[in-house]
Order: C-alpha cells, then sequence, then structure tokens
C-alpha cells in the first residue's frame, strides 16, 4: 500500500446546536488537512451528520465547508466511502453525483494489505435492541421515505431537528465500557468469526474508542467519536491502529 487508509464516524453535525457543530467542523477541517498528504481511502463509518434527508431539489443546509473540503479530496484522487449511519440513513444519491463517494447502506467486506475487514456502521447489530431493529426497517422503508418526502422541507427538517435535540448525541454521556461479554457488537463480531474469519471488525454507532482483541488472530475497533474523544482508525498496510486527533 502506498497510503494510509483512515476510518471515522460518529461526526454527528448539527448536534446539540449550530454554534458547537461548526466549531466540531472546524476541528474535523483541520484533521482531514492533516491525513490528507497520507491518505489513501477514507471511510467515514455513519452518522456524519445528526440528520440527513434529500429531497428531490433540497438538501439540509450548513456544513459547506466539510462537503468542499471531501469534494476537494474526492477530485484529488482519494477514495472515500460513506456508510449511512442511523442518524444519516436518509442519504441517496446527492453525494455519489455531487462529491463522488461511494454510498454503503450495510456492511462492506474488503481486503487490504492482505488483511480482511468486515465494516459496518454498527446499529442494528448484536442481540437486544428489538425496538431499534423494528423502527430501522420501517425508516429504511421506501413507503416511509416517499412519505416523508411530502412534508415541505421546513416542517420535515424542523421535526428531525427536534428529534437532534432529544438524542444520545445530543445529550453526549460519557459512555461506559461492558467488557467483551457485555458488548453487543463484540458479541456479533464473535458470531460472524464462526462463519468466517476477519483480521479485523471495525464499526461506529458505539461512540466510545475500543481496540479489543477477539482471539485467533482477530480484532473489533470502534472509531469513537467527535464529540469527546476525536478518535479514528489509521492502517498502514501493516498494522490497524486507533488514535486521537489533538489539533
Amino acid at each position: 500500500m502506498a497510503k494510509n487508509i483512515y476510518f471515522a464516524s460518529d461526526f454527528h453535525l448539527g448536534t446539540p446546536n449550530y454554534t458547537e457543530s461548526r466549531t466540531r467542523e472546524a476541528r474535523i477541517l483541520r484533521w482531514l488537512n492533516f491525513i490528507e498528504p497520507t491518505c489513501g481511502e477514507l471511510f467515514l463509518m455513519g452518522d456524519i451528520f445528526d440528520f440527513w434527508f434529500e429531497y428531490a431539489k433540497v438538501i439540509p443546509k450548513g456544513f459547506i465547508r466539510l462537503q468542499g473540503k471531501l469534494a476537494a479530496m474526492a477530485d484529488s484522487g482519494i477514495k472515500i466511502y460513506f456508510f449511512k449511519g442511523n442518524h444519516d440513513m436518509w442519504v441517496f444519491d446527492y453525494f455519489k453525483q455531487e462529491i463522488g463517494m461511494e454510498i454503503i447502506s450495510d456492511e462492506l467486506i474488503i481486503e487490504r494489505g492482505g488483511k480482511k475487514f468486515y465494516l459496518h456502521h454498527g446499529d442494528g447489530l448484536g442481540p437486544g435492541d428489538r425496538k431499534y431493529k423494528f423502527l430501522r426497517k420501517i425508516f429504511r422503508s421506501k413507503i416511509c421515505q416517499w412519505l416523508f418526502a411530502r412534508l415541505h422541507p421546513n416542517l420535515g427538517i424542523g421535526i428531525a431537528n427536534g428529534w437532534s435535540r432529544s438524542s444520545r448525541a445530543a445529550s453526549n454521556p460519557e459512555e461506559v465500557f461492558f467488557g467483551l461479554e457485555g458488548e453487543w457488537l463484540a458479541i456479533y463480531a464473535q458470531e460472524q468469526l464462526k462463519k468466517e474469519h476477519f483480521d479485523y471488525f471495525i464499526f461506529g454507532h458505539r461512540h466510545l474508542p475500543m481496540d479489543l482483541d477477539l482471539g485467533n488472530a482477530s480484532r473489533y475497533i470502534n472509531t469513537g467519536e467527535w464529540l469527546r474523544y476525536n478518535s479514528y482508525a489509521v492502517f498502514d498496510g501493516i498494522n490497524l491502529k486507533l488514535e486521537y486527533f489533538k489539533l
């Protein structure tokens, strides 16, 4: 590999308010400028925006600096992948058309540097949380998306902003580690290992940076979030590391 691969998730731009989100956006831009010289591929692992919906002719306003930076990186030849999270699951084709990012709806399996990766935002995986899994099916349905698109953008985005103010990201609680046996994404990864070997499982969603040894030369990495940790993962073709941006 000539250049590194970077993974980051859960920017949650839009919450808890515009001012704090702009400050966070500026920090993310500094990080993108920092990694750009060594970046060959960038995986945005979901919940980049705290809400996103693409109407036929309208997108949510704001955070144009991030979009412009990603467009410039894509134009320079950096391949960018955008995973749908539980907050921005209504991303459709705008970023693909305007920026050239590849949109990933669920899991993505890749091989790089002789290593096999299982990539997913992480929502809806593992045991429990049946209520969300049911709601996820509804929100991802074509009927639900069609009905929401009938709302005027002022009303639809206004409703979504109300949801955002009550979200976990808005309150930004300090997450607690439940141990290898209690982390549901680690449990999911262990179940997958019974069927097929992966060197790395990389998820977002959990909001807690983690690097866990699953045994059998397999690791689970959670990229954390950017409200508190500013964490990301980087693979240089040999080693995968969880790192923290300090600038």
